[in-house]
């Protein structure tokens, strides 16, 4: 197992439903953890590089309905 941890901006503020979809994620196959940063701002996921990639990570996130942006 390769851990890969990604940040993405998130494209508008945090609510309810960013919240809720966000807490969702936790059920896809490769990803192992997502935190919240402390301003509320950006996410990191973390997942596992043999399972999916990034490119697919990206994918889910916009597929869900959260609006992000790779963070440089």
């Amino acid at each position: 197992m390769t851990k890969i941890q990604l940040r993405y901006e998130l494209a508008k503020p945090l609510d309810d439903t960013l919240l809720e979809r966000i807490s969702q994620l936790n059920g896809v196959y490769g990803i192992e953890r997502i935190q919240l940063s402390p301003g509320m701002d950006w996410i990191m996921v973390e997942y596992d590089a043999s399972r999916l990639s990034a490119a697919e990570v990206e994918n889910v996130l916009h597929r869900s309905g959260i609006p992000v942006q790779l963070r440089a």
